[in-house]
């Protein structure tokens, strides 16, 4: 994973502000440029339909963005640490729509954002600008759904990645997604644990066997070469895909979750999010959705 520009929307949030610092972290790690981008919605301010005239909407409309400007300012300045001169954008319209076109238009290698909204079922359906912008990506996007407990003391040291957790359902889907995994363990020097969960395990089928077989394919996925290079190890679990995941990712203390985004069929997508949007929503470290 080459990293040049990182792109990392702020809108001021305890969730965006641990987003900036992994987004920090990363581009000193790379050696790459960052950008924080501010998105000004108008529709948050349904007051400024009753301006009088058109020159009075406009007004209203570059005051906004001026006092957006001014508050990307005093955040940047309060979290950035010394060494780091991110570039700053601030523009008007749908958040989503303009996080994807500024990434295109750009050729941004990364995104960084926070993810908030209410646990269980409600948060699995209402969605977010996080969840879109995952949808139609054109580059990886690193979610951040846990807020920010210590501004102070996470603000002053890197965000290490010591254990990294890979998980594939065996599809070609999740093969860019292992690319993925692999390069930023070798960049960090970390171990990478592969992970599969097996949801149902068929009656004529004996367990056992299964996640031999699981563990076997596993240990397919890496080249006999590369994996002289990496610290690599397998996990097979049965269950549910995302509580699984979740639960092997907060057991085994891991620093990233890297998998591929995309849903199961429509109304999973549509609905309930699939096995990705869950370990978001409910894991407790940064997941590295690559989509496909």
């Amino acid at each position: 994973m080459q990293l040049k520009l990182i792109l990392c929307p702020v809108d001021f949030s305890e969730f965006s502000v641990r987003a900036y610092l992994h987004a920090l972290s990363l581009a000193e790690h790379y050696k790459a440029k960052v950008v924080a981008l501010h998105v000004v919605e108008l529709w948050k301010y349904p007051f400024a339909d009753y301006a009088a005239c058109e020159a009075d909407y406009a007004k209203f409309s570059s005051a906004l963005n001026e006092g957006g400007a001014v508050k990307l300012r005093e955040f940047v300045k309060k979290h950035t640490h010394a060494g780091m001169e991110p570039e700053l954008v601030v523009t008007q319209g749908i958040a989503s729509d303009l996080i994807l076109s500024f990434a295109q238009t750009k050729n941004v290698e990364l995104i960084v954002m926070g993810t908030h909204g209410r646990r269980g079922f409600d948060r699995l359906v209402l969605g977010s600008t996080t969840d879109r912008v995952m949808r139609r990506s054109c580059c990886p996007v690193l979610a951040i759904a846990k807020p920010l407990q210590n501004a102070t003391q996470e603000g002053r040291q890197a965000h290490h990645l010591s254990r990294i957790l890979y998980c594939s359902d065996f599809s070609e889907n999740s093969e860019r997604a292992l690319n993925y995994a692999i390069s930023v363990t070798a960049e960090y020097d970390a171990e990478l644990t592969l992970l599969h969960v097996i949801e149902v395990v068929p009656h004529s089928a004996n367990k056992d066997d299964l996640v031999r077989t699981c563990t076997e394919r596993l240990d397919q996925l890496i080249p006999a070469a590369v994996r002289k290079t990496l610290k690599v190890k397998t996990a097979v679990r049965t269950g549910k895909a995302y509580e699984q995941i979740v639960q092997h990712a907060t057991e085994a203390q891991m620093d990233m979750v890297i998998m591929a985004a995309r849903g199961a069929d429509a109304l999973d997508r549509a609905v309930f999010g699939s096995t990705t949007y869950r370990v978001i929503q409910l894991g407790s470290c940064p997941v590295l959705a690559v989509h496909t």
